[in-house]
């Protein structure tokens, strides 16, 4: 059907729970807000979600429900609030799947660039695009110009403000913006290289919008930015006002992806971030300082890939400690059309441009 959008719930069940009862809880909570015995009929027909399967497995119960349309009115901010608003602040629920109706996907968009879109912004082949972090906070704005210049001289596709970097008196926003938007212009110019260099933009709403026009009027043409910091719906508004590529940062999504409560980061990760707008999104790679699985990852890449109702597809972009010494495993393990974001590690060679440029001969190869 595509009147309804179909949600998946892992039911973890507390003492004295009954599977039916705690579906039956989330169908009215995430809907009316209201015991079922005081809804008008009619309200309940229409607007209360519906069970549609409920199965058990070894540890818990799967949930299907469908939602109508009418109580999401095409808002992605709304529809949010319909799959995991309340019950968020349950226990025991996790958050799967959707089944996303072509409608909304229309109405939503996904990536502006997208795969193909930044392959040939690039003007790069069938490879893995390589991605390196400004870092450490601390530094000024010409220090990490300079460091932006290297990395641009070694050919790295895509130079990122660390997510930790804003407007901090070390390098302020405005200053940073121009010397590495600078560097790497200039880099550029005498390599003839194409490199780009993103601003981390993040930020409460009236400087969220200084920073996006100022990196679009500074010649940027791709930006970092954390959306679960400043709202999904961000996404849209960045791409559609500003014409800027965008890569999301995974800042603050950590505590929904817990075993048995939140949102699976595929879901997450792969498809919400990738339907609101994101061109590539950074998650943390297996093996890092982070904690997630290989299976995770791979279903992350597979949501950010995979056909969905005429969306761009958008980069996979690991990152959290991937070391130069395991990129050509990463990119036979995920494929080229995945961005590894690589850091410590090129700093840690004391010359970050010749372990930038040994590095993008490796991933040619």
């Amino acid at each position: 059907m595509t009147d309804v959008l179909t949600a998946t719930y892992e039911l973890y069940l507390a003492e004295g729970e009954s599977p039916e009862g705690k579906a039956r809880g989330i169908a009215l909570e995430q809907t009316v807000e209201m015991p079922a015995d005081c809804l008008p009929g009619d309200i309940a027909e229409r607007m209360v979600g519906r069970i549609r399967t409920l199965e058990p497995r070894a540890d818990h119960w799967v949930l299907e429900i469908d939602y109508p349309l009418a109580a999401i009115g095409g808002e992605l901010t709304q529809c949010l609030n319909l799959l995991f608003g309340n019950i968020s602040l349950q226990s025991g629920i996790r958050l799967v799947q959707v089944a996303w109706p072509p409608s909304l996907l229309r109405r939503w968009g996904g990536p502006g660039l997208g795969v193909s879109g930044l392959r040939a912004r690039l003007d790069v082949g069938a490879r893995p695009l390589l991605c390196a972090a400004l870092k450490p906070m601390g530094l000024s704005a010409p220090a990490l110009a300079a460091r932006c210049a290297a990395f641009a001289r070694g050919g790295v596709d895509l130079i990122k403000d660390d997510h930790g970097l804003a407007d901090q008196p070390d390098a302020p926003f405005a200053e940073r913006l121009n010397a590495c938007q600078d560097a790497v212009r200039q880099a550029n110019r005498r390599s003839g290289g194409r490199s780009l260099y993103l601003p981390n933009v993040t930020a409460a709403p009236q400087a969220l919008g200084e920073r996006l026009a100022a990196a679009r009027d500074a010649g940027c043409e791709m930006v970092l930015i954390s959306p679960w910091l400043t709202g999904l719906e961000t996404l849209r508004w960045a791409r559609d006002e500003y014409g800027l590529a965008l890569m999301a940062h995974p800042a603050m999504t950590g505590g929904l992806f817990l075993p048995r409560h939140g949102i699976s980061p595929a879901l997450l990760l792969g498809e919400l971030f990738r339907i609101a707008g994101a061109d590539a999104v950074i998650y943390p790679n297996v093996g890092g300082r982070f904690r997630f699985s290989a299976d995770t990852c791979q279903a992350i890449n597979h949501a950010l890939r995979r056909p969905l109702e005429g969306l761009a597809s958008a980069w996979p972009t690991p990152g959290g400690g991937v070391d130069v010494k395991r990129a050509g495993h990463w990119k036979q393990a995920y494929g080229p059309d995945t961005i590894l974001l690589i850091g410590g590690s090129l700093y840690a060679q004391g010359d970050i441009e010749a372990a930038s440029r040994a590095l993008m001969q490796a991933i040619r190869d």
